[in-house]
């Protein structure tokens, strides 16, 4: 795995009514500091990549459909440099609810209920992998800066990260 990437397991607390799952504490080892919180989504078929922050921290939780997302380590002084990682991350499932298709999952993949701390320099990506959105709640170190975004950007499809999305995958940005 990516030198300090860090993996949270995510508990579901079910009952009659419904379920409860905690994902971020301040007293969590994997918690650093608070940016900001925000949802973002993907359509079935585009790849929301590539990027990377030079100064923060993102802590992605899939809370609708099932997404790929992919790392690689752009850090040169890395022991995991160009190193690319995947992990399947899946929403909850309603309680009586059915699981979510197996559909596309790629085969190597760790992932389920998890928040996946990605650190800077690490470039991410990720697609939905059923239905037609998957949704992520990520919760940054940092919160964005309108007029000097931490953000830098490949294209979806960039030879500079040695990952090619599976077929399915069919534009991004």
């Amino acid at each position: 795995m990516i030198k300090d990437v860090q993996i949270k397991k995510l508990k579901t607390i079910p009952d009659e009514r419904g379920f409860l799952m905690e994902m971020l504490r301040c007293d969590d080892s994997i918690f650093e500091k608070f940016g900001q919180v925000y949802i973002t989504g993907c359509k079935k078929g585009a790849a929301k990549a590539w990027h990377y922050h030079k100064e923060q921290d993102d802590h992605f939780i899939c809370v609708s459909g099932k997404t790929l997302v992919v790392l690689c380590d752009l850090r040169k002084d890395s022991s995991t440099y160009k190193e690319v990682n995947e992990f399947v991350l899946e929403a909850p499932p309603a309680p009586g609810g059915r699981p979510h298709c197996e559909e596309n999952e790629p085969t190597a993949c760790i992932g389920g209920q998890i928040l996946l701390k990605i650190p800077a320099w690490v470039a991410h990506g990720f697609a939905a992998l059923d239905c037609d959105e998957a949704r992520i709640i990520n919760v940054p170190t940092k919160p964005y800066r309108y007029d000097n975004p931490d953000e830098l950007r490949f294209p979806w499809d960039s030879e500079e990260i040695p990952y090619k999305w599976p077929d399915f995958i069919t534009y991004g940005g």
